[in-house]
């Protein structure tokens, strides 16, 4: 009887570890985030720092552990099968829901996956055994669910949202005032201060407060209970003074020591209340099979009562567990994605914007300005112009090819940003809650790039918009996790040899989506985009721009090819894949249009004459992009409304000029990849002779409807596909003499 959930222990304990993996992944941005975005120190010293921290914090970790054996659900009431099948479920369940999130690149909360997918499994498992008991109903589920502690934690969750927020917004609005964007002229003694006050409580609520969750806190519970105020005015007087020495006599900057040491604090806080979320469940799982083992019962009348008692927990799987979160931290590739989410949200400067706006982003963005006009209304002039003053941003005199390695923001906000967040968690780790550390340091994150107005006029709807996504995103986590691990908690209780499928399952579906983000990933490195931030000459306009057309061209020939022999076969599918690819190029050349500003910018020289031509450059990509679009999206549309297929002739047509443009085509691109502009002539006459078949062909089908054409949907769509043709013929040769013509021009200036 005992064969079947020692596999299951196997299966939890594998589960344990690629859930680390996948968290890590996920959670990594909570703690990297302010110190990789203000540059402060290498990224080197901040993994080694950090990693030291998730070490620390797995110790402290241990009194965390009672939430997943008895914070949500009442142990006793259920039996040592249910308790296994409810652990099994929110297994398989988090390790699905947290990959999916990384592979998006978005931030959610381990706490709240956990949280409501231990509800969801609980709750299934309680109907199920009400369902077969004839004295209980539906009543009685709240002898099953702790639903006070459930309520609590969830409450105390959508708090931190509101507080970690507010908190994080005040406290960098303060510290600005204080310090403005010239904190390197400020006196040293206020530079102290701050070191005292951020190390203080840093150190109170991190060490002193953390040690609470170990077994060593009863050896010092005489000398800190009682004593908060003298420990904390103590440690602020020791710190401010330490501090002082620091900046004096080592010529130290505090706040990247305070960078340091909040990063230090943050991964320790975060290792402490998060890594209940992935070895808490399989941890109690052991602690049930052992005390159903000794006990001689069958598992499914054994009372799991035994959960409700404290266990301590072994610090060497602790340990492991901290181990396998370091080396997960050095070496994810989609913890880099999240936490690259985080820092364009929250960056000071302008640049490439992730997310799209949406109605409610615009509504918030023009409620915010309206409220603005209405405090500047009350507010005096002459504080408003103090304030102003404070938030004078200084020009940071860089060679421009330098400019890439601004940071996202500086020193103060990266500050109050660890101390907000290490404060805030520190304090509900203390009081046993599973804060969701994802949501703290985001919020606070968001909250202090509101308050030091990093979200202008031109990225407040964009920046809006990625924090209504982001926390969209958080409220589907915890509704896809319930009814997921609700799912999964009742497919297994039906039968169990469940198991092994969805375990199968959930090894494919990780197994593909790693895939699909190497892909994406290589893909990335493979585009050949002009650089803006780095130092742009004018024949590096030349250069790559030739490459990038080169390219653009070498896909439009396949993307045209495809359409018209899909359209000939009348493949809904395969046209709809083409029309994705045919997006996504529209996508990447709207991308390069939205950065013009900064190419400008970039330019090593004031050269009107690069500008323009690669203006120009873009306007006819962005007609050959155009053109490609409509013919796929016009011949999508018409197989998926079903009307009738193009006559042979018109198939033969198209195939004929398909053939005539693909040389054309792959000529071109040689051009632009070779740079040779000799065979331009003879290109020409390829495509006038192109166009005169093109015209041809539209003079056959008007011949064909004075004759026997029948389907004016067929006349539509084939029209449409030749004379958009045409444009892409006229867009992509305009492309090539714009470029010949500035080519020419750059040698007769040498």
């Amino acid at each position: 009887m005992g064969d079947p959930y020692i596999l299951m222990l196997v299966a939890l304990a594998i589960l344990a570890i690629v859930d680390l993996v996948v968290g890590v992944s996920n959670d990594a941005v909570n703690f990297l985030n302010s110190a990789i975005g203000s540059k402060a120190i290498s990224v080197k010293n901040i993994m080694i720092i950090a990693s030291l921290g998730v070490f620390f914090g797995a110790i402290t970790s241990s009194g965390m552990m009672e939430v997943a054996r008895k914070g949500i659900f009442n142990p006793s009431v259920f039996m040592f099968q249910d308790i296994m099948f409810i652990f099994m479920a929110v297994m398989i369940t988090d390790i699905l829901l947290l990959d999916i999130f990384n592979s998006l690149g978005m931030p959610t909360s381990t706490t709240v996956s956990i949280v409501f997918e231990l509800l969801g499994a609980a709750v299934c498992i309680s109907l199920i055994k009400i369902s077969a008991n004839d004295s209980q109903s539906l009543a009685d589920i709240w002898s099953y669910i702790n639903h006070k502690k459930a309520i609590q934690i969830i409450n105390g969750i959508l708090l931190s949202v509101v507080v970690a927020f507010s908190v994080g917004a005040i406290v960098q609005f303060l510290s600005r005032l204080i310090y403005s964007f010239n904190f390197e002229k400020r006196a040293t003694y206020i530079n102290a201060l701050f070191g005292g006050f951020a190390i203080t409580a840093i150190t109170y609520f991190i060490i002193i407060k953390g040690m609470k969750g170990t077994p060593f806190y009863k050896d010092v519970k005489h000398l800190i209970e009682g004593n908060t105020l003298v420990i904390i005015a103590g440690s602020f007087v020791a710190w401010s003074i330490i501090s002082q020495v620091l900046i004096q006599a080592f010529k130290i900057n505090i706040l990247k020591l305070i960078i340091g040491v909040g990063t230090f604090s943050l991964a320790m806080a975060f290792s402490g209340n998060d890594l209940v979320n992935f070895v808490g469940v399989p941890i109690a799982a052991w602690n049930s099979y052992q005390a159903w083992e000794v006990s001689g019962v069958t598992a499914d009348a054994f009372s799991m009562g035994i959960l409700a008692k404290k266990v301590p927990s072994n610090v060497w799987l602790l340990l492991i567990a901290g181990g396998i979160m370091v080396v997960t931290l050095w070496t994810s590739s989609k913890a880099q994605n999240v936490i690259k989410t985080g820092i364009d949200l929250s960056r000071q400067g302008e640049g490439h914007e992730k997310f799209q706006p949406n109605p409610l982003s615009r509504i918030v963005v023009r409620a915010s300005m309206a409220l603005n006009k209405g405090i500047n209304f009350i507010i005096p002039q002459s504080t408003l112009a103090y304030i102003d003053s404070k938030f004078q941003k200084p020009v940071i005199e860089l060679p421009k090819d330098k400019t890439y390695e601004l940071p996202a923001f500086d020193l103060v906000r990266a500050s109050v940003n660890l101390i907000v967040a290490g404060i805030l968690i520190s304090i509900a780790t203390s009081m046993k809650l599973p804060l969701s550390t994802t949501y703290v340091t985001f919020m606070v994150a968001m909250g202090t790039s509101l308050a030091d107005r990093a979200w202008g006029r031109e990225s407040a709807v964009y920046r809006v918009a990625g924090v209504i996504n982001v926390i969209g995103g958080w409220f589907l986590t915890a509704l896809t996790a319930f009814l997921a691990a609700a799912l999964v908690a009742y497919l297994i209780s039906w039968d169990m040899v469940m198991i092994p499928i969805l375990l199968a399952v959930v090894a494919l579906l990780i197994g593909r989506n790693t895939l699909i983000h190497r892909k994406k990933s290589k893909e990335v490195k493979k585009q050949e985009y002009i650089e803006r931030a780095e130092l742009i000459t004018i024949n590096g306009v030349i250069e790559e721009s030739a490459d990038h057309i080169s390219q653009v061209i070498d896909r439009v020939n396949k993307l045209y090819t495809n359409v018209v022999n899909d359209l000939a076969n009348h493949d809904l599918n395969k046209l709809r894949k083409t029309d994705k690819h045919v997006e996504k190029l529209n996508d990447e050349i709207d991308g390069l249009k939205d950065g013009v500003f900064y190419f400008i910018k970039s330019l090593d020289e004031t050269s009107v004459q690069a500008s323009r031509f690669y203006i120009m450059v873009l306007g006819y990509l962005q007609d050959v992009a155009q053109s490609i679009s409509y013919i796929s999206r016009a011949s999508y549309k018409h197989v998926n409304n079903n009307h009738k297929n193009l006559k042979k002739g018109q198939i033969k047509d198209l195939k004929s000029i398909d053939i005539e443009l693909s040389s054309l085509l792959t000529k071109e691109a040689s051009i632009f990849e070779n740079r040779e502009l000799d065979n331009l002539n003879e290109l020409l006459i390829e495509k006038n002779q192109l166009l005169k078949n093109v015209s041809s062909s539209i003079e056959k089908q008007v011949a064909r409807i004075r004759t026997d054409e029948t389907s004016p949907k067929n006349t539509t769509l084939y029209f449409s596909v030749l004379l958009e043709t045409k444009d892409l013929i006229s867009a992509l040769m305009n492309l090539l003499q714009t470029y010949e013509e500035f080519h020419l021009s750059t040698k007769n200036i040498k």
